[in-house]
């Protein structure tokens, strides 16, 4: 059963045998047919929160009733204009504002699947992922159009609509604001996700109507328990699932107010937490660390809970955060893959150091190569189901990933006696700097694209302010030479072509570089001399 007609991503999810086991669901109760837009939204007008502010912003606030009918007019341009079908695939591109949070439920609204894309994306990964999801429709923030203008003729993309104050909201403005939500199924596909594996190629996650209210559920309700009152910040993009729950869904859960901030730098992040009196805080241990820094004065006294993810969060952060603030900073592992944070520490239950326990509804246990479960105090793969799961769009790393019914997050863990998680390293190659996650090939395709490159290899290296940099070990080309002006030049250059955070920061020249007898370089040789 689906509402659905445009079947294209149903048609291409992983067979049922390679899918994960999906647990606990019968405690969530949800009915048969459900678009996440009711509980989220319409339903708190209902309640009588229609007056309550919703988002926060410099440039001025918005009720639930202002929200519910931007997203109903969005709904009713795709659906009477725009001709969109359900089932079809919706790119979005903005910063964290309101109008990209209307537009997301405008698209959820008309039955169609969003596929929220992050501003520093260039056109050449916007159209790996536009023809990964056959996606015929864009609807892209005015002032971000020129990435999706680049994109070649071999596209998908058939309709480029701007909004936030552009074509969009125009076609809406004689809209009536109201819209019968599509009644689209529990199992409807409402998300794909995309996130870069270790390859570089990206992998397409695909979430349904009923995952976006497991999770607020889940984790929300259950770990950080927020009160209609709190006010919801943080830095991660609503293009991220860590952003789509922490600052954009967790708080309509609540009833409570989320305040979106385009640039979300760590200075940025507190001046606004202080003008609009936020009380909880989601960002990443490197922005903890820089706020700890010249910062820590303006930390403002009305936050109350603090949630980290993104990557391991020290000891010493935790507890100079607490020294500085009083509050003990909620760790936790999410991924793109299971949607949200599956383990974390909760208020009543923290060991710093470790990522918690596994969030209710969700099972955890640490195992080997053959998934038996170790003891406890044993170094394993990190196992874990729920009521979210992994479920790639038409991808054989599907198998890589799930097993047994389990997820493994190519994390390597250990638990205690106690039942609580210990991170101990990522198993592939996967960089995670500053809270994001970087595939070092990737990086490499960009740097060998420059004309003065050889050879290259990027490795993750560690690093006290972001958890880890970017190192690329680069052989040029003869009639080159490695000084600082080529590597402000290669640096550049990948920013232009990637997205720029994933640029090196540490670039070395090298004669030669580690390779196997058949001549695959051997990237773990250069992580033991970066160590030693």
């Amino acid at each position: 059963m689906t509402a659905h007609l445009d079947l294209f991503v149903r048609n291409h999810l992983p067979p049922p045998e390679l899918q994960p086991d999906f647990i606990n669901l019968e405690a969530f109760s949800y009915p048969e047919i459900l678009n996440c837009s009711d509980p989220l939204l319409d339903d708190a007008v209902k309640e009588g929160h229609g007056d309550r502010t919703a988002v926060i912003m410099d440039e001025g606030e918005w009720t639930y009733s202002n929200l519910q009918k931007e997203a109903n007019r969005i709904a009713q341009v795709l659906t009477e204009d725009l001709k969109l079908v359900p089932g079809n695939r919706v790119l979005l591109r903005a910063p964290n504002c309101y109008a990209m949070l209307y537009t997301w439920f405008g698209v959820i609204k008309a039955g169609g699947i969003a596929v929220s894309t992050m501003p520093l994306l260039r056109s050449v990964e916007l159209q790996t992922i536009i023809n990964k999801a056959r996606i015929s429709l864009a609807l892209c923030d005015r002032r971000l159009l020129e990435e999706l203008e680049c994109i070649g003729k071999d596209s998908c993309l058939e309709r480029l609509v701007s909004f936030n104050g552009g074509e969009l909201e125009e076609l809406g403005k004689e809209k009536s604001g109201e819209f019968n939500n599509l009644p689209t199924t529990r199992d409807d596909p409402c998300l794909i996700a995309f996130t870069s594996g270790t390859t570089g190629q990206p992998k397409a996650v695909v979430h349904t109507q009923q995952d976006m209210l497991s999770m607020c559920l889940a984790y929300s309700r259950n770990c950080l328990q927020p009160q209609p009152n709190d006010r919801f910040i943080g830095s991660p993009p609503l293009a991220f699932t860590f952003g789509l729950g922490g600052v954009g869904l967790f708080p309509l859960d609540a009833r409570a107010a989320t305040i979106l901030i385009e640039q979300p730098t760590p200075g940025n992040l507190l001046a606004a937490a202080q003008r609009h009196r936020a009380s909880v805080l989601f960002t990443s241990p490197t922005a903890y660390r820089f706020m700890l820094g010249d910062m820590g004065g303006t930390i403002p006294d009305s936050l109350r809970i603090c949630v980290s993810a993104g990557e391991t969060l020290p000891k010493p952060t935790f507890e100079e955060w607490k020294a500085m603030t009083g509050i003990e900073i909620l760790d936790g592992i999410g991924s793109t893959e299971m949607l949200h944070i599956f383990i974390s520490s909760r208020r009543d239950a923290i060991k710093p150091g470790s990522t918690g326990l596994p969030v209710p509804g969700y099972e955890a246990r640490v195992v080997d190569d053959e998934m038996y479960e170790v003891p406890p105090g044993i170094t394993g793969q990190l196992a874990v189901k729920g009521p979210t799961g992994c479920t790639y769009l038409e991808d054989k790393r599907q198998q890589k990933y799930v097993c047994d019914g389990w997820n493994l997050t190519g994390d390597s863990y250990q638990m205690d006696k106690d039942g609580y998680f210990w991170f101990q390293a990522r198993i592939d190659d996967m960089i995670i700097s500053g809270g994001y996650n970087i595939a070092g090939p990737e990086v490499e395709a960009s740097l060998m694209a420059h004309p003065s490159v050889a050879e290259c290899a990027v490795i993750g290296v560690e690093d006290k302010l972001r958890g880890q940099l970017v190192k690329a070990f680069v052989m040029l080309r003869s009639g080159f030479e490695g000084n600082d002006q080529l590597t402000g030049e290669l640096q550049d250059f990948v920013k232009q072509n990637i997205a720029p955070y994933k640029y090196p920061r540490c670039i070395q020249y090298v004669e030669g570089l580690p390779k196997t007898e058949t001549g695959k370089i051997q990237r773990f040789r250069l992580r033991q001399q970066e160590a030693v």
